[in-house]
């Protein structure tokens, strides 16, 4: 079983994975660029406390598997580590500054999914555990008799 964090008045979980590729798929994340890349990467998550499970910066994309407190948003999250990774990285190489002219490394999507410890059946197993009436059965309520 996962370790939960606490966290003030809460106990969590939150995993997400996200991935992003660099503008136009160029595989400029070689050498000095991609060990740099990986370094400011975990900067940011260290700085803004979220934790890195696992990763990969391949040639042309970044994969992240991290964990992260309940007030962080995955857009949030997602704004500060390639904002900060883009900048820092056209600052140190000239070889970036002259690919993106536009001061864009990355790509402007990127693709994010949830991973936890509990399923979606087991939630659902949960809950129907629990005894409720009513005219909607996705959605009871528990009436004491």
């Amino acid at each position: 079983m996962a370790e939960y964090a606490h966290r003030g008045h809460t106990v969590t979980e939150l995993r997400y994975h996200f991935v992003w590729v660099t503008k136009y798929r160029y595989p400029v994340l070689r050498g000095e660029i991609g060990l740099r890349a990986r370094e400011v990467i975990r900067q940011v998550c260290e700085a803004r406390e979220m934790t890195i499970i696992k990763g990969v910066v391949s040639r042309d994309h970044v994969h992240l598997y991290v964990s992260a407190p309940p007030h962080l948003a995955p857009a949030q999250m997602m704004q500060w580590i390639k904002g900060r990774s883009s900048r820092r990285l056209q600052e140190e190489f000239a070889e970036l500054r002259r690919r993106y002219w536009g001061q864009h490394l990355w790509a402007r999507g990127y693709f994010c999914a949830t991973s936890g410890a509990v399923t979606d059946e087991m939630i659902q197993e949960y809950i129907e555990r629990h005894e409720g009436r009513g005219p909607d059965p996705d959605f009871r309520v528990e009436v004491p008799e």
